[in-house]
C-alpha cells in the first residue's frame, strides 16, 4: 500500500508541475497580448472536455482568445497575468471589442453580402 501511495503522490506532483508550466505559458501569452494592445481584460468560459476559453479584449479594442486544458489552469493564468477578469462576456465589456471587415465576412457571411466561405 505504501508503494502505491508514493507513486500516486509522484504522479500528482508531476501533474501539478505540468499544470503550473501551462498556466505560466498562457500568462506569458496574455501579458504579450496586453502589451501589444494597450492593456487587456478577459473572461474565462468553460467549454467542456476541451477545457476553458480565455477571451481577451485589448485596450485598443483588439481581441483574441486562448484555450486552456482546464478551467483551473485558465483561472491561474489570468491571475498570473494580472488582468481584470469579467464573469460574463456581455454589456460594457463586449462593447469594447472592435471588429473589422474580416470578422464581418467570417461571422455574417452571405447574410450581409460577404464572401461565401467554403462549406
Amino acid at each position: 500500500m505504501a508503494d502505491t501511495k508514493q507513486v500516486d503522490e509522484g504522479t500528482d506532483a508531476k501533474q501539478a508541475a505540468k499544470a503550473e508550466r501551462k498556466a505560466a505559458r498562457l500568462a506569458k501569452e496574455i501579458s504579450a497580448f496586453a502589451k501589444a494592445h494597450g492593456g487587456a481584460e478577459g473572461q474565462v468560459a468553460y467549454i467542456g472536455e476541451r477545457g476553458a476559453r480565455i477571451v481577451l479584449v485589448g485596450g485598443d479594442g483588439g481581441w483574441g482568445d486562448l484555450v486552456a486544458p482546464t478551467f483551473a489552469i485558465a483561472e491561474q493564468a489570468v491571475q498570473k497575468a494580472g488582468i481584470t477578469v469579467h464573469e460574463a462576456f456581455d454589456g460594457e465589456f463586449a462593447g469594447k471589442v472592435k471588429t473589422g471587415p474580416y470578422e464581418w465576412t467570417r461571422m455574417a457571411g452571405i447574410q450581409v453580402g460577404g464572401k461565401r466561405t467554403a462549406r
